[in-house]
């Protein structure tokens, strides 16, 4: 380099980032020639020829030399912040702590497995104590139905009170046979309780007792209507042939209600029909008070009818009886 010589840097500036990217002194006669390698072969210049100006700013030859620059920046930008990018979460990107947490948690639970166990396993064994134990239906038997569908089959307060000839009200009603009644001798359990499970039995899939009295409640007069409906008729026919066989069976019975008094009866039947029989029952010492039973098989129904009062009933039983099972055929 010359004494004395003027140097003006014009720095050439990236077009985009606006950084110097070099320069070169004006009016210099360029670098000195280089020395040979070694072997003799020359060393190329990397500058300007001699001579040259230098490249003006923004001009066309200073660009690759930046934009170089730039990209190397760059690449050092995105080796330096890669770590602080964001990822995608994985298995390793969750803390060492939560991993280490997760493996001591496991062990803990296993030592603890007897107590887990002991916990389970009697909940188990009560759950299935329960359920075998749970009331259900007897397999095979029908489904027993509300009494509500026999309701209209009965007939009215008002149309037994004509045919009584007394004004009757309704009373009580039952929508399944009472048990058995006590009763000496055993054999007389059907005479005694016609309507009863003795005769009805389980196999009903509807049933419906309905009581009416006299309008002053004194029990000079009392009808009773009974409805049992089986799955069919043959179910209908046995319960019948029952209560033909245990009439047959008792001319008189000794009864004993729920408080424990005792009281005497005594049974008259008249031969039965395929479809149905008549029969009375007078408690002794009663002074002509008794009850006329009227029975008819239907169908899949057995119906029955009685008549309580002093006198002969016998012809308002039949009725009754008569008007029933019409009305539960239809």
């Amino acid at each position: 380099m010359a004494d004395g010589a003027e140097y003006s840097i014009q720095p050439t500036t990236d077009p985009g980032s606006g950084a110097p990217v070099g320069g070169v002194p004006v009016g210099a006669a360029g670098p000195p020639a280089r020395p040979l390698e070694e072997g003799g072969a020359p060393r190329l210049p990397v500058g300007p020829p001699p001579g040259a100006a230098g490249p003006a700013a923004g001009s066309g030859a200073a660009k690759p030399a930046a934009l170089l620059r730039s990209l190397r920046a760059k690449r050092r930008l995105l080796a330096s912040g890669a770590a602080s990018l964001p990822q995608r979460p994985g298995p390793q990107s969750q803390p060492a702590s939560w991993r280490s947490a997760g493996r001591r948690r496991l062990p803990r639970l296993l030592r603890h497995w007897p107590l887990l166990v002991a916990a389970v396993v009697p909940c188990l064994v009560l759950a299935g104590i329960g359920w075998w134990l749970w009331p259900q239906q007897p397999a095979g038997g029908p489904p027993h139905i509300a009494a509500g569908t026999v309701q209209a089959d009965l007939v009215s307060p008002d149309s037994a009170s004509r045919v009584a000839g007394t004004t009757l009200v309704a009373g009580a009603q039952s929508n399944r046979p009472n048990p058995p009644l006590t009763v000496s001798p055993s054999d007389c359990a059907v005479a005694a309780g016609p309507t009863t499970e003795s005769v009805y039995g389980q196999a009903w899939t509807a049933f419906l007792s309905a009581t009416y009295q006299d309008a002053g409640a004194t029990g000079a007069h009392t009808v009773n209507q009974v409805i049992g409906v089986f799955p069919d008729s043959k179910k209908a026919d046995a319960a019948f042939t029952t209560l033909t066989e245990g009439l047959s069976k008792c001319p008189s019975s000794t009864r004993t209600d729920q408080a424990g008094r005792t009281s005497k009866w005594t049974y008259k039947a008249h031969p039965p029909t395929e479809i149905a029989v008549a029969w009375t029952a007078a408690q002794d010492g009663s002074a002509h008070w008794a009850c006329s039973h009227q029975a008819r098989v239907n169908g899949a129904s057995l119906v029955q009818v009685s008549v309580c009062q002093a006198g002969d009933s016998q012809p308002t039983a039949a009725k009754l009886a008569d008007k029933l099972a019409r009305k539960v055929s239809r």
